[in-house]
């Protein structure tokens, strides 16, 4: 029969050499952090803006090699879909005036990337999921053209052994089957990055996951997928089913999902990384020309390419990160939970409230995380995405006592915006920044009002004028791109036309 691939693509023994490099990674790893090579404290931030390229209509626009090609910059690059685009923001200190001085940049590269996809008969849309995005157009055949997602298609649906199907109820169902990844194309999200030392970053970390639900409660922008109204944040359901390389025999034994919230807090980075490596398979088992361990022998820094190529493939919505930038290396926490938009104004603000929040919550001498079951918090995680701005959390008390049950506008009003406040404080944020940007989110908390609640209001608006389903997420969509423009913070944004 000639050598045995798998899935057309790796021999047999191909996952064999990959395993025994990634401990070899997690060893050199572990050196790196004994011997203290991180590193030190900058407070440097991050960010990712993942964007839709709509048409007139407000339908998906297959353009972004296009408009990519017409771009004089590096800092775009594809996505999953060919309508989708990610914008690269270079690392900066969290400090002074960064959030106006991230907002501006943020404009700027937008219209810049808006002028480019005009020239294609295409805008940018800062949504989580694109309303009019129908399951018809997610096929193989609107992949960007690029081998690794061809690749990593074909290695989940092998894994899965079968087609992938979505069920989801939220306000309404939604079902239906795929013989491809590419439904999850249709999620854009923004990830905000922070670097942190290792000494810090298992608090970092777990103060990431206590705020999650906080963060999704307050920007929640994905309410419609496939044209069907489900969660306020559809996203994680989504991307969770739109990802998962399990049959359902190996769901209902409890073999953890690719999209994985974590069960439970950590002490150290290292936690993470081998856990990765121990609880799933590797999908692309590609290894490097690096042997880390002899890299580190010569006193050199080991790039780990195949813990980091590993660690992409697992999709924590806190995810830990290795680089190594100028032959130094450094950790990140990358949080992926929030969808893109409504505008670079909410952008900025939902970003003000993470890092302040989290720096707030690891500075805490009685963390939340020694106060309240992981569980609670993945329950709280589940419940914001669920109901947004009207999810009720559980959030500890100060001192002893079991977590309290609150409204999460009345929960982030109260206790998490002035925590947030502190922390950028402590960041030395200029006070300029933290109350215009922390306003946004008290705004949005003393009106209820979050995208996803905007989307929906509207819609309902539309359907009740005698509009049909089509054609009120068409009109939606190019009143929501028109009112983005503005950079009016969606919580000021008018119900009607």
């Amino acid at each position: 029969m000639g050598e045995k691939v798998v899935a057309d693509r790796f021999d047999l023994a191909a996952r064999q050499r990959f395993r025994a490099r990634l401990h070899a990674c997690l060893d050199a790893l572990g050196a790196l952090l004994r011997e203290d090579r991180f590193e030190g404290p900058r407070d440097q931030i991050g960010l990712e803006v993942e964007l839709c390229l709509a048409d007139s209509d407000g339908s998906p626009r297959m353009v972004n090699d296009e408009v990519l090609s017409r771009m004089a910059t590096r800092d775009f690059q594809a996505e999953l879909g060919q309508f989708t685009l990610e914008l690269n923001m270079a690392p900066r200190r969290l400090s002074g005036r960064v959030f106006d001085d991230l907002a501006e940049e943020l404009r700027i590269a937008l219209g810049y990337a808006d002028r480019m996809a005009a020239e294609f008969d295409a805008r940018l849309v800062m949504t989580g999921v694109l309303p009019t995005i129908t399951a018809e157009q997610m096929a193989p055949d609107t992949f960007s053209p690029d081998d690794r997602y061809m690749l990593l298609n074909d290695q989940i649906m092998a894994s899965r052994g079968e087609a992938i199907t979505l069920d989801i109820t939220g306000a309404e169902r939604l079902r239906g089957t795929f013989e491809s990844i590419a439904a999850e194309s249709a999620c854009t999200s923004v990830q905000f990055h922070l670097q942190t030392t290792p000494e810090r970053f298992a608090d970092t970390w777990n103060a990431a996951q206590a705020a999650t639900a906080a963060q999704v409660a307050v920007g929640a922008n994905a309410p419609f997928v496939f044209g069907r109204e489900l969660w306020h944040e559809s996203r994680p359901p989504f991307f969770l089913q739109a990802t998962d390389s399990r049959p359902p025999e190996h769901a209902a034994q409890g073999v953890r999902p690719r999209a994985w919230f974590g069960e439970r807090w950590i002490d150290s980075v290292s936690c993470l990384f081998e856990e990765n490596v121990r609880y799933f398979p590797a999908l692309l088992p590609l290894c490097g020309e690096e042997d880390p361990l002899e890299v580190l022998a010569s006193g050199g820094v080991p790039r780990l390419s195949e813990l980091i190529l590993h660690n992409g493939t697992v999709y924590r919505w806190n995810r830990p990160v290795y680089a190594v930038t100028g032959g130094v290396p450094h950790l990140r926490v990358e949080n992926r939970v929030l969808s893109t938009g409504p505008t670079v104004t909410d952008t900025v603000a939902n970003a003000a409230f993470y890092y302040g929040l989290v720096r707030a919550l690891a500075d805490d001498p009685e963390p939340v995380w020694r106060r309240m079951p992981f569980a609670t918090a993945e329950e709280n995680f589940l419940a914001a995405c669920r109901h947004g701005i009207d999810a009720e959390l559980s959030w500890p008390e100060p001192g002893a006592g079991a977590p309290k049950a609150w409204p999460a506008a009345e929960l982030v009003r109260r206790r998490l915006l002035p925590l947030a406040a502190d922390g950028l404080d402590a960041c030395g944020v200029a006070a300029a920044d933290r109350d215009h940007y922390l306003a946004v989110i008290e705004g949005r908390c003393r009106r209820r009002v979050t995208g996803a609640g905007w989307q929906t209001r509207v819609y309902h608006q539309a359907v009740a004028d005698g509009a049909d389903r089509t054609s009120a997420l068409r009109d939606l969509v190019r009143r929501y791109s028109e009112l983005a423009r503005s950079d009016a913070p969606v919580h000021s944004w008018p119900d009607e036309g």
